[in-house]
């Protein structure tokens, strides 16, 4: 009787520990066919995507951000008439704030050049996470502020841990989290996305939220325009030009 318990939930744990793997990945297949498919996903070889970003205290910085396989990412925005940029090209990162005094570009390192190299994956963690890697576990179901979620563990290449909330219904992300640099300090950084539209084939967060976890407001990005496959300059992705020194105040 000992015996047969035993092996009862020896079995048990194998099934549950096989169901919670499949889980994830069948997961992840759902999220890529409900945006449009690995094929379509993957067609999109460079993208460019106009819109606004929203500071704190109202503040809007008009930006541009492109993008390029393998792994190149171009961010664009003017705050208060000077054209900030942000830009890594699949080995070096860089940034050039002039509105902060800076008018010669600068190496990104570490922890921020982390981020950069994560963001300028067009297909994202979970697509191919396995080559890329990461460990995805299916973490459980959740309600996110009213809506039913299937929850993802992330384990990313570098150790670090993340979550991502996908939704049940539609199967598409509505919200991840994971650790950020904010000037320097590493916090629990959050993202929600919403208001899919199609481009090409494929669905696209129009609005996306970023702030620290648990903080009531953030930095929200509202993407007015999408477009794919457009040409771009290798030298888009590379080291940005010497920003012009500010005019004296009268």
């Amino acid at each position: 009787m000992i015996r047969k318990t035993l092996a009862g939930l020896v079995m048990a744990g194998l099934v549950s520990t096989i169901a919670w793997g499949q889980t994830a990945d069948e997961l992840i297949e759902k999220n890529i066919e409900a945006k449009g498919g690995r094929e379509k996903i993957q067609a999109i070889k460079t993208a460019r995507m106009t819109g606004t970003m929203t500071l704190g205290m109202g503040m809007e910085a008009p930006m541009t951000m492109e993008m390029a396989r393998p792994n190149k990412v171009r961010l664009e925005f003017v705050f208060q008439g000077m054209t900030g940029v942000q830009t890594y090209d699949g080995k070096d990162g860089w940034m050039l704030m002039p509105f902060l005094g800076k008018t010669d570009p600068e190496a990104i390192t570490g922890k921020q050049l982390e981020q950069l190299q994560e963001q300028a994956d067009m297909d994202g963690l979970l697509v191919d996470y396995k080559a890329k890697g990461h460990q995805v576990e299916f973490a459980g179901k959740e309600d996110l502020e009213g809506t039913p979620t299937y929850k993802l563990k992330i384990t990313k290449k570098n150790g670090d841990v993340g979550y991502y909330w996908l939704d049940a219904e539609t199967y598409l992300e509505l919200k991840a989290s994971g650790k950020t640099s904010i000037n320097g300090q590493e916090v629990e950084g959050e993202a929600w996305f919403g208001d899919f539209k199609e481009t090409g084939g494929v669905l696209f967060p129009h609005s996306i939220e970023n702030k620290a976890a648990g903080a009531p407001g953030g930095m929200t990005i509202s993407i007015e325009k999408i477009e794919v496959n457009p040409e771009l300059a290798e030298a888009r992705f590379g080291k940005p030009e010497p920003a012009a020194a500010p005019a004296p105040k009268p």
